[in-house]
C-alpha cells in the first residue's frame, strides 16, 4: 500500500479501534458488504451501458474504491452531508441514493435525481444529504465547508464529508476551505481518496512532499488508513465524526485506494501509464470486497450461502434498476430551461 513516507499522522489506537468495530453488529457488517457489492455491480452495468451505446457521455467507475465511500457513509447520520466528485456513483449510493433513479439520471431520463440534466458527474440528492457530485477537481471543497459552517451556526450537530481525489491536492480552493475550517473548528471531514493516479499521471510526479503534511500545516487532525479495508475506514471515520460533532473541528482522512478500471470508461489501454501486473496485484490481493468477505468468513459471521444470497439479491435489484431506466421517458423538450442552475 502506498503511503506518505515519514508523515506524522494520527491513527485510532488498537484498543479504541477494536472497541468501535466490536460494537458493530453482525447484520450491519453484512449490510456493509451488500452495499459495497451493490456499488460494484452498479458500476459493471454502467460500463456495459456505455459500451452498448445506451449512455451518453462518459463515466468514471468507482470499482476498487468501494470501501472508502461505504466506510465513511456508515459513520454518518442520514441528515449529515456529503459532497462528491466526477467519480461519484459510489458516494451517492453509499449515502442512500436508489439505483433506479441513479441509472435514470445517467441515461438522461426524467426520473433521474436531476431530471436527467446532471448526468454521471452532477448527481445530487438533498433528501439523503448528498449536496452533489462535481466535475471540477476540488470543486466541492467550498460547498462542504459551507455546509459545515451552516451546521455549526444552526447548532444541528450535523457533519459534512467532502470526498476528493489526490489530484485535488494541487488546487488552491481546497487549502482556502481547509484554512477556514481549521480557524472556525467546523464539523467537516476531508476525505482524500488516493488512488495513485491523477488521470494518467502517478501522483508522485505531481504532488510535492507528503500528502499528510498538507493538512498538518493547518493543524488539522490527520488520519491515514488502508482504503481497501472498510473496517479501517469505518473506524477512522467514526472517530472523525464523533470529534466533529463534539466541536473538535475538521479531520483530514487520507485513504489509500486504487481504481481497478481506467480514468473513465473510454480509458481502455492503460499500459502506457501503469502496468497490467500492478492492476492484477491490486485486483487479486487488495479487492475491498474480498478483504471484508474473508474477514466475515474467518469470524464465522457469514457462510458461503450468505454471500450467494446477497449476490442474487443485489444483481436482481440492479438489473431491475437498469430496466427501469431504459424504459423511463426523457424529459419534455419544454423543460430544457427548467431546474438548471449556474
Amino acid at each position: 500500500m502506498a503511503k506518505a513516507r515519514g508523515s506524522r499522522v494520527q491513527r485510532p489506537t488498537p484498543a479504541r479501534e477494536h472497541e468501535v468495530l466490536a460494537s458493530v453488529p453482525r447484520d450491519q457488517w453484512l449490510a456493509v458488504y451488500t452495499q459495497m457489492l451493490t456499488i460494484r455491480v452498479f458500476e459493471e452495468h454502467v460500463h456495459d451501458l456505455w459500451r452498448r451505446g445506451k449512455m451518453p457521455g462518459l463515466a468514471h467507475l468507482y470499482i476498487g474504491q468501494e470501501a472508502v465511500a461505504v466506510g465513511v457513509c456508515q459513520a454518518l447520520r442520514p441528515d449529515d452531508y456529503i459532497t462528491s466528485t466526477h467519480r461519484g456513483h459510489g458516494h451517492c449510493l453509499a449515502k442512500g441514493a436508489a439505483a433506479d433513479r441513479m441509472f435514470a439520471e445517467l441515461l438522461g431520463k426524467a426520473a433521474g435525481y436531476c431530471r436527467g440534466k446532471g448526468g454521471s458527474m452532477h448527481i445530487a440528492d438533498p433528501e439523503t444529504g448528498n449536496l452533489g457530485a462535481n466535475a471540477i477537481v476540488a470543486g466541492s471543497a467550498g460547498i462542504a465547508t459551507g455546509a459545515a459552517l451552516s451546521a455549526k451556526m444552526r447548532g444541528s450537530a450535523q457533519v459534512a464529508a467532502c470526498f476528493f481525489g489526490e489530484g485535488a491536492l494541487g488546487q488552491g480552493v481546497l487549502y482556502e476551505a481547509m484554512n477556514m475550517a481549521a480557524l472556525w473548528k467546523l464539523p467537516v471531514i476531508y476525505v482524500c481518496e488516493n488512488n495513485l493516479y491523477n488521470e494518467y499521471t502517478h501522483y508522485a510526479e505531481t504532488t510535492a512532499g507528503e500528502m499528510a503534511a498538507r493538512s498538518a500545516a493547518f493543524a488539522i487532525s490527520t488520519t491515514e488508513v488502508d482504503g481497501q479495508d472498510v473496517r479501517a475506514v469505518y473506524a477512522a471515520a467514526h472517530a472523525a465524526v464523533q470529534r466533529a460533532r463534539q466541536g473538535g473541528g475538521p479531520t483530514f482522512l487520507l485513504c489509500h485506494t486504487y481504481r481497478f478500471h481506467g480514468h473513465h470508461v473510454g480509458d481502455v489501454d492503460r499500459s502506457y501509464y501503469r502496468s497490467k501486473e500492478e492492476e492484477q496485484q491490486w485486483r487479486s490481493g487488495r479487492d475491498p470486497l474480498r478483504i471484508l468477505a474473508d474477514w466475515l468468513r474467518a469470524q464465522g459471521t457469514a457462510q458461503p450461502d450468505d454471500f450467494e444470497r446477497i449476490e442474487r439479491s443485489v444483481r436482481a435489484l440492479v438489473e431491475a434498476a437498469v430496466q427501469f431506466a431504459l424504459s423511463a421517458p426523457y424529459p419534455e423538450a419544454s423543460e430544457v430551461h427548467q431546474d438548471v442552475y449556474a
